[in-house]
C-alpha cells in the first residue's frame, strides 16, 4: 500500500466514497423492467443508451484531460453527472428516460480517463501495475460496501439509490477540488482534439488490444441486464442479485492483493486470453440452468477474470500511451466500456426475445473463447512495442 504519491492516494480515498453509491449501471435495467414496466428488449434499448454515453464519454474526457487539465475535467464531469444521475429516479416516460440514461453515463463517465491520466502522471512505470491494482481494488472495496446493501434499498426505493448516487458524485468532486492539484506534466502541449484522436485510431497494436478488449467486455457486462432478467425468470429476486454482486465485489477485495503481486511485470497477452476464457464459462453456466449455485459459480469465475483483466488492461494502456496523448489513450481504452455497455444489453436483449436466454448464454462462451486465442495471437507485436519502449515484461 506505501510509497507511492500522497496525491495517489487522495484520489484513491475519492474513488471508494464515490463507489459507495455507483447503481446507475448495475440497476438501471432491473429499475426499468420491474419499477416502469418495460419489455427486455424495450429495457435493453434504453440501457444502451447509457453506454452510448459512456462511449462518447471517454475520447471527450480524454481530449478535454490532455487540453484543459486532469482536474478540472474531473472537476466537470462529477458535478454535472450528480445532477444527470439523480433525476433518472424521478422520470417515467421512455423518452425523458432514455435521453436521461444518457446523459447520465456522458457527463459521470467523462472524469475515468482523465484520473487515469492523472495516475499515469504521478507514478513511475515500474509502480504503476501496482498503483491500477490498488485504484480496481479500492473501486471494488467502495461497491462491495455498497452492494451489501443496494438491493435491500431497492426493494423499497430506487429513487433513494439514484440520489445517492448523485450525492458521492459530489462527494469526490468536493474532494478534488480541496485536496488535488493539477497533475499534467508542466510544458506538455496538447494536439488539435482531431489530430490527437487520430493519431490513437491510427496505432494499430493499440486498436487491437482496445477491440480485443472491448469483445470481452460484452460478456462481462452481460450482469447488467441479461443476468438480472435471468435471475428473476428463475426467482432470484433483487436482494439476492445484490448480493451475489457484491461477492463479486467481495472476491476482488480478497484476490487482488494476492493475485496483483504475481501478475505484476508478466506479459499481458495470456493474462488477457486467461481472463476472456474466464468471462465466456463463468457466462455460459447460465445455459445449464438458473439457480443459485449455479449462479454463484459463474460469479466466481467471471470474478477471477476480473481481477486478472482489469489491472493488466489498464496498465498496458498507461505504458504505451505517449505523454502528450495520455488522456485520449485512456479516453479510447474507456470508450470500449462504452461500446460494451451500449452494444451488450442491446443485443442481449433481442437475442432473448428471439431465441432464448439459453442461445445468449451459449454465445457468451463461445465469444469468450474466440478473443481468448486471439489474445495469445495479438501478444507479441504488444510485447515488442513495449520493448522498443524499455518497458519489458515476463512469461513467467
Amino acid at each position: 500500500m506505501g510509497g507511492l504519491p500522497g496525491t495517489f492516494y487522495v484520489l484513491l480515498a475519492g474513488m471508494f466514497v464515490n463507489r459507495l453509491a455507483t447503481f446507475v449501471a448495475t440497476f438501471l435495467g432491473l429499475y426499468l423492467v420491474r419499477e416502469r414496466g418495460f419489455g427486455a428488449d424495450q429495457a435493453g434499448r434504453v440501457v444502451a443508451l447509457f453506454g452510448v454515453g459512456i462511449l462518447v464519454a471517454g475520447p471527450l474526457g480524454g481530449t478535454l484531460a490532455d487540453a484543459v487539465g486532469r482536474r478540472a475535467t474531473m472537476l466537470l464531469s462529477l458535478v454535472s453527472g450528480a445532477l444527470a444521475v439523480g433525476s433518472i429516479g424521478f422520470l417515467r416516460e421512455p423518452a425523458p428516460l432514455a435521453a436521461a440514461a444518457f446523459l447520465a453515463a456522458l457527463t459521470s463517465e467523462m472524469y475515468r480517463p482523465a484520473l487515469s491520466a492523472a495516475v499515469a502522471d504521478l507514478v513511475p512505470v515500474e509502480e504503476r501495475a501496482r498503483a491500477f491494482g490498488l485504484v480496481y481494488w479500492t473501486v471494488n472495496l467502495g461497491w462491495t460496501f455498497s452492494l451489501s446493501v443496494a438491493g435491500f434499498v431497492a426493494e423499497w426505493s430506487f429513487v433513494a439509490l439514484f440520489l445517492a448516487d448523485a450525492t458521492t458524485c459530489l462527494a469526490f468532486a468536493l474532494i478534488i477540488w480541496r485536496l488535488v492539484p493539477e497533475t499534467r506534466p508542466p510544458g506538455t502541449q496538447a494536439h488539435p482534439p482531431l489530430e490527437g484522436l487520430a493519431l490513437v485510431f491510427r496505432d494499430r497494436v493499440f486498436m487491437t488490444f482496445v477491440v480485443l478488449y472491448l469483445v470481452a467486455l460484452m460478456v462481462f457486462v452481460q450482469f447488467q441486464l441479461a443476468a438480472p432478467i435471468d435471475m428473476s425468470a428463475h426467482g432470484v429476486g433483487p436482494a439476492v442479485f445484490s448480493i451475489l454482486l457484491g461477492l463479486n465485489g467481495l472476491g476482488v477485495v480478497v484476490l487482488q492483493p494476492v493475485i496483483g503481486p504475481w501478475l505484476r511485470g508478466r506479459d499481458t497477452a495470456p493474462l488477457l486470453s486467461v481472463s476472456a476464457l474466464l468471462f465466456g464459462i463463468g457466462f455460459g453456466l447460465n445455459a445449464v440452468g438458473g439457480s443459485v449455485p449455479i449462479y454463484l459459480l459463474g460469479v466466481a469465475l467471471w470474478t477471477v477474470g476480473e481481477v486478472i483483466a482489469f489491472p493488466a488492461g489498464a496498465t498496458l494502456v498507461a505504458d504505451l500511451a505517449p505523454v502528450a496523448l495520455r488522456g485520449r489513450y485512456q479516453g479510447a481504452f474507456s470508450m470500449s466500456f462504452g461500446v460494451a455497455f451500449t452494444l451488450a444489453p442491446l443485443l442481449a436483449g433481442e437475442v432473448i426475445t428471439r431465441w432464448g436466454m439459453r442461445t445468449l448464454w451459449l454465445g457468451c462462451l463461445a465469444v469468450g473463447v474466440a478473443v481468448a486465442v486471439l489474445q495469445l495471437l495479438a501478444g507479441p507485436a504488444r510485447s515488442r512495442r513495449l520493448a522498443a519502449l524499455g518497458i519489458r515484461t515476463r512469461l513467467t
